[in-house]
């Protein structure tokens, strides 16, 4: 790993044109058509890397006093799962994610010319949070490039620890060149988050704590973005065990580890916003699929709103307030799609906890009205006095409790003495949402569920 170092060091390449600065203080990029020459040395896709035990073993010696060995305890949804579950609880790192691991290794393991001219890396903000904190620990210079989509939480995170934070780019791939272009011009050394050889092998300590933690494990259930941390556990883990089942998940809006096994290579997926935007990662990184590969036994893609229950069923059951990303691999198992690993023992690393407040409530929503827990329906109801009060009576009396409720009467055209009701109320599970469904029908001719637009009308016989 120090020849990719003495490598990076001896890249001169040529100069590349930069406007310095907007007119707000920013960093801006001249976008040129050479973006060939602005290739991260570290990660190149003719020449992949792959991390041996040996490395993880070192940084797992050299981190040990900047890194919190997290519990990694049995979840009360074991009964619930019928799974023997254990929850790696690594979000309970200083800036509350794993990233950190990785991180200060890749920073420790910089020459001195290196860590004197500091490092650059683009980032939507968990591996820009870790690399900030510990790089102002360290006395190591951070500059980060966060896109204009990053939370902004995570921004004004990265700033109170001293680093230089440029905010520019659309998404992660131009913010990715800007990085690069800048890190040429300055003399910084880029670090990718997922892809860098330190990276991965920080990240693989976490799959040496947990097998030092959890003993006779049978499967582990890793999240995929970048590739990065599933890379690291598997090897760690494999290793040490190879009998153990090594299982990837990923949301079904960035499926890139998905695209990259199906044409045996890293390639470019389409991605769509999801709530685990910490796996966002269009490409899976090269050194990181060609570790990570061989040594994933499954690979499995959930729906978005499995992720939204697994977030609800994490803090209603554990306590626990987990990012989208670090609650996929519950999100797998809850939607039935590893019911295999029923009778074993199994490890989910809850791998991140950086989840904007906004964004909690909305996966809180999301996951009641996804388990039947929270329903939104409209009826037609008696304009005349008491018609509402009725409707309000009726629920009441099954124990369903209204959240929101509101009425319209200037669109109803088909009868001048009815109102259309709108509720927003919560029942206590599926069950329960059946029977107001039935009640309502029952009683009312016209009921809609949800944002359909077709009625379902019902004939009373009187």
């Amino acid at each position: 790993m120090r020849d990719l170092n003495r490598k990076f060091n001896q890249d001169n390449g040529h100069q590349l044109d930069l406007i310095p600065e907007s007119t707000n203080g920013d960093f801006v990029s001249a976008y040129h058509n050479d973006d060939e020459e602005l290739i991260d040395p570290f990660c190149v896709e003719d020449n992949p890397h792959k991390i041996t035990f040996e490395d993880i073993t070192s940084a797992a010696f050299k981190i040990k006093c900047g890194i919190v060995n997290t519990p990694c305890v049995q979840s009360r949804l074991s009964d619930a799962t019928g799974i023997d579950l254990y929850l790696k609880k690594d979000f309970l790192q200083r800036t509350g994610s794993f990233k950190e691991r990785g991180a200060r290794y890749a920073l420790l393991m910089l020459s001195e010319e290196q860590k004197q001219a500091g490092v650059i890396s683009a980032s939507l903000g968990n591996h820009a949070l870790a690399l900030c904190y510990h790089g102002y620990k360290l006395g190591i210079p951070v500059t980060v490039v966060m896109p204009v989509l990053a939370p902004i939480m995570k921004i004004a995170a990265c700033r109170q620890y001293g680093a230089n934070v440029i905010v520019d780019g659309p998404d992660m791939g131009e913010a990715k060149r800007i990085a690069l272009r800048h890190g040429k011009e300055k003399g910084l050394t880029y670090i990718n988050g997922y892809d860098h050889p330190d990276i991965m092998a920080g990240q693989g300590t976490l799959g040496l704590e947990i097998v030092e933690q959890v003993p006779n494990i049978d499967a582990v259930v890793v999240p995929i973005g970048g590739g990065g941390l599933i890379a690291g556990v598997a090897l760690a883990v494999k290793t040490l065990h190879p009998n153990v089942t090594i299982i990837g998940v990923e949301s079904e809006r960035c499926p890139s580890f998905y695209m990259a096994r199906k044409t045996n290579r890293p390639t470019r997926a389409t991605i769509d916003s999801t709530l685990a935007d910490g796996l966002a990662v269009p490409m899976v990184g090269y050194n990181a699929f060609a570790t990570a590969n061989s040594l994933i036994d499954k690979l499995v893609v959930v729906k978005e709103e499995w992720i939204a229950i697994a977030i609800l069923k994490l803090v209603e059951n554990e306590k626990c307030i987990v990012e989208g990303a670090g609650a996929t691999g519950l999100a797998a198992i809850l939607a039935g799609q590893l019911d295999e690993l029923k009778g074993k023992r199994v490890v989910l690393p809850l791998c991140g906890g950086n989840i904007d407040t906004t964004i909690l409530g909305r996966c809180l929503e999301r996951g009641l009205a996804a388990e039947g827990r929270l329903l939104k329906f409209t009826v037609t109801v008696s304009d005349r006095p008491g018609g509402i009060a009725e409707l309000c009576r009726m629920l009441a009396s099954i124990g369903v409790s209204i959240k929101d409720i509101m009425h319209e009467r200037a669109w109803i055209m088909s009868d001048i003495f009815s109102v259309d009701v709108k509720v927003v109320c919560e029942t206590r599970d599926r069950e329960h949402a059946t029977q107001l469904k039935n009640m309502l029908h029952q009683n009312y001719q016209r009921v809609v569920f949800g944002t359909s637009d077709n009625s379902t009308s019902h004939h009373l016989n009187v």
